[in-house]
């Protein structure tokens, strides 16, 4: 038996008895990292759509969809756990490590769930709702539970799911889908494959180990690091689109052009870079770079909109 096997078997065995979790441990079952990024590209879609919202609305909006999320993480980490118990970097999660049962983490991500869609459809509007009900379903069920452990395109299908939140935060406030919060979908969509790739790169090894089908994996390194360059190149240009577009201004069109072309210049390190521990730096470097990449677009967007309207209500 495999060590893999081994301890999918001791998650098995423990996973629905036991538990002693606190509450450090519940809101690590919401991935909080990733929350933080949903909130706050969720806001960013909130405060750029047309027509403006009640400040309790749009909090209630924003904490129903950081719910959400939160959920679908907890949902992932239920389903996920004999993956987790295996790789170095998530074995100690509340799961695997004990001291949050399978049960408790199901319950848990589903009574959120409920939740977070009922509340945003009683109080905002249920075409947002039905949004965050389908993201959650979507990360959930098309990704975590078949995706993930089928194709090596996971990430690249799977990370829709991770591009929702500016939607669903457009949506609350306009009861509706605009080519606008499409583009921002587009953005957080196509950085999704550089940015996990790169860490897949220097975690291919657990990967392996989980039997999780990630590119590096399947495909090999060399392979990944050829789509690396190439997503990275169509992910530049598209991060320009809303200053073409007209809604964001010149500041941000400065900001997004210089971004893309460092967003390249560290994916084509990756791509060249191939031996030894230059090429995990490479892939570390791009990888720690995609995470201000794109907080610094979303963050100037948000900025120059404040900036904006502020001004216009001085005039």
């Amino acid at each position: 038996m495999s060590l893999a096997d081994a301890q999918g078997q001791m998650i098995d065995e423990t996973a629905w008895s036991g538990g002693h979790g606190g509450v450090s441990d519940y809101f690590a079952l919401l991935k909080p990292r990733v929350m933080s990024l949903v909130i706050f590209t969720a806001l960013v879609g909130i405060v750029l759509a047309p027509g403006g919202i009640h400040p309790v609305l749009a909090a209630t909006a924003l904490l129903c969809i950081a719910i959400g999320a939160g959920a679908s993480g907890a949902l992932n980490m239920w389903y996920d756990a004999d993956i987790d118990s295996v790789m170095s970097r998530t074995r100690n999660r509340p799961i695997p490590a004990g001291r949050v049962t399978g049960s408790e983490a199901l319950a848990f991500g589903l009574t959120l769930s409920g939740f977070s869609v009922f509340v945003l459809g009683l109080l905002v509007n249920w075409f947002a709702a039905a949004l965050l009900a389908f993201t959650i379903f979507f990360y959930v069920v098309i990704y975590t539970m078949w995706l993930k452990r089928s194709t090596p395109q996971n990430i690249v299908i799977g990370g829709a799911a991770g591009a929702f939140p500016p939607v669903v935060g457009w949506a609350a406030v306009t009861g509706s889908v605009s080519l606008e919060s499409l583009v921002l979908f587009l953005i957080i969509f196509m950085w999704t494959p550089p940015h996990f790739w790169a860490l897949a790169l220097f975690k291919s090894g657990d990967y392996q180990a989980a039997n999780v089908p990630m590119m590096p994996v399947v495909a090999g390194e060399n392979s990944t690091r050829n789509q690396i360059f190439v997503y990275s190149l169509a992910l530049a240009p598209v991060g320009v689109l809303p200053w073409l577009m007209g809604f964001a201004g010149f500041a941000y069109g400065a900001v997004s052009v210089a971004l893309g072309v460092a967003f390249i210049i560290f994916a084509y390190r990756v791509w060249t870079t191939r031996e030894g521990d230059a090429a995990r730096r490479a892939s570390i470097r791009l990888f720690s770079f995609s995470i201000l990449y794109l907080f610094l677009l979303f963050a100037v967007l948000l900025g120059e909109h404040l900036v904006t309207a502020f001004v216009s209500g001085l005039a």
